[in-house]
């Protein structure tokens, strides 16, 4: 039974019946027959604080300088309400068709399936897992980053154009929308820097002073986004699992289990492709961290691409189809609205990482260390 228990954790998607008839005691199924779950408020809050606490507030020091005392916290608090209110939406449609007792979805993609079908599926999990791999890569930069403390971000003390100002200003808006949800922290962030503000809070000012608190602050990130790497890549790690366990189910490296005896812990089960997939998953990110190792300009990217079409697009999406809201309705029209204006704000902000992107691959060399 406990192997049971542990081949099935790999998997993200799972169908009930594959509890039903597999010999798991009727008191560790859930009501509609999956494994029970165990989540307490305490987990629940540690994957949130994992999750939601990570490199983009490094980021939010740049952004705001770049927009200015004004308009900074005007866009973060926007961010953070558009942000706070379809979080809702998406909220309402865990359970479909009826918010609060329909039948579970376990996944974005479930969700999607059960109220939009169709293509719009396929699209969810590509702008999902896509957006996972660029976080991913992503905190694999800031670990770095944060284990050789290495200056990033703007140059400290030179001034920009005006043109280098507003592409600044357009990649400011990404930055944000990768850390929407750090608006609790709008006073802490430094705001009166200018253009002196650096890409990374912690690293980027210039001075070390005093060595120890730095080296600590820089190595509680780096701990800190081990464990918020797994919680972005095990969701992508079981979508892969799964699929092909569902496309290969003869393949005994695929699908076999070996069990290894561990001291004190009882018998572990290795999987092989389990091991190899995400040995070469992390070996992949690392790699591409390494040829692009652009803080402020990949997390800009990764938030503009990301924040309309999970955090926007699709809740609202869903809202009206489970509301049933007409079509043409005032309540329509402005949702629709809301939608096509932070379309807008993603395609400027994408727009303005691309740009300091192409301006960063001018003066880096792969594989060498950023001056």
């Amino acid at each position: 039974m406990a192997r049971e228990m542990q081949k099935s954790s790999m998997f993200i998607e799972q169908n009930p019946s594959d509890y039903e008839n597999g010999g798991i005691h009727k008191d560790l199924l859930d009501d509609d027959g999956r494994v029970k779950r165990t989540g307490t408020w305490l987990t629940a809050s540690a994957h949130i604080i994992t999750a939601v606490i990570g490199s983009g507030v490094l980021s939010l020091a740049w952004a705001i300088a770049q927009l200015g005392w004004v308009a900074g916290p005007a866009v973060l608090m926007a961010f953070s309400f558009i942000t706070y209110f379809t979080s809702t939406l998406l909220a309402d449609c865990y359970r479909a068709p009826d918010p609060v007792h329909g039948k579970r979805n376990y996944t974005y993609m479930e969700v999607v399936r059960a109220y939009l079908g169709g293509r719009k599926v396929q699209l969810c999990g590509l702008a999902q897992y896509a957006n996972l791999l660029g976080i991913t890569i992503g905190y694999t930069i800031t670990a770095s980053i944060s284990m050789v403390t290495t200056l990033t971000g703007v140059t400290v003390g030179v001034d920009v154009s005006g043109s280098e100002k507003v592409w600044r200003t357009f990649q400011a808006i990404g930055d944000i929308a990768f850390a929407y949800a750090y608006s609790t922290v709008l006073i802490e962030i430094q705001a009166t820097f200018g253009n002196d503000a650096p890409g990374n809070f912690l690293t980027g000012f210039g001075f070390y002073e005093p060595f120890w608190l730095i080296d600590f602050a820089n190595v509680c990130i780096a701990i800190h986004l081990i464990g918020a790497y797994q919680v972005f890549a095990q969701p992508l790690f079981g979508f892969v699992e799964s699929w092909s366990a569902r496309r290969w189910p003869e393949s005994k490296f695929i699908n076999r289990e070996y069990g290894v005896d561990v001291p004190c812990f009882g018998v572990y089960y290795v999987n092989m492709f389990r091991l190899v997939w995400r040995s070469a998953y992390v070996i992949v990110t690392a790699v591409v961290a390494m040829i692009f190792p652009f803080f402020n300009d990949f997390l800009g990217l990764i938030g503009a691409g990301s924040f309309w079409p999970l955090t926007v697009y699709f809740p609202i999406e869903m809202h009206i189809a489970q509301a049933k809201i007409p079509k043409y309705s005032f309540r329509w029209i402005w949702l629709k609205i809301l939608s096509w204006v932070c379309l807008v704000v993603s395609l400027i902000a994408a727009a303005g990482s691309v740009q300091g992107l192409i301006q960063s691959l001018k003066t880096y060399k792969p594989f060498q260390t950023m001056d």
